[in-house]
């Protein structure tokens, strides 16, 4: 199963650059790449794959941004089940998943996996700017940006600004 590492890679592949979007994925070979480093089995590859990667990959940012509801979710997701087998040590889940939708399926199943452990920890960067996300391990819950080094100073840099701005100048 996939991990919240994969996940976070997965939410943060449209970075903004130079006030652009990029979308990491949309060269097949990094979409093969990120299932190859992460899949239990290497993924399957091919288009199928990277098909409902992205479809998985794009429902959950909206999700987490508070875009309506995408269908994208339903799509991947559907006729899915985990299944109870019995083993020396207890009970193991196993998934049954169409095999170009497994990828998929765990990447939703590790962001439920998080919102579960981890409730309100996941969340866009505050910094409207940026497409990032954040996963807060801070005991206080407070953190509000991707990266303080980028976000956070740069937010903290305009409102000063903004505030010299504003301040009236002693003639």
């Amino acid at each position: 199963m996939l991990d919240e590492q994969a996940l976070m890679q997965a939410l943060n592949s449209t970075p903004v650059a130079d006030g652009r979007r990029r979308d990491l994925w949309r060269a097949d070979r990094e979409v093969d790449r990120w299932a190859q480093e992460h899949g239990e089995h290497g993924g399957i590859g091919g288009d199928a794959e990277r098909r409902w990667l992205r479809t998985a990959r794009d429902a959950l940012q909206a999700v987490e941004s508070g875009t309506p509801a995408d269908p994208g979710l339903g799509r991947v997701l559907a006729g899915v089940r985990r299944v109870p087998v019995p083993g020396a040590s207890g009970v193991e889940w196993h998934l049954e998943a169409p095999p170009e939708r497994r990828l998929a399926v765990e990447l939703v199943l590790a962001w439920a996996d998080v919102k579960e452990r981890m409730p309100g920890r996941l969340r866009p960067c505050e910094n409207p700017e940026c497409r990032l996300f954040l996963l807060d391990r801070s005991r206080a819950n407070t953190a509000r940006w991707c990266s303080m080094k980028t976000c956070g100073n740069r937010l903290k840099a305009r409102r000063h600004q903004a505030r010299e701005r504003k301040a009236p100048r002693p003639e």
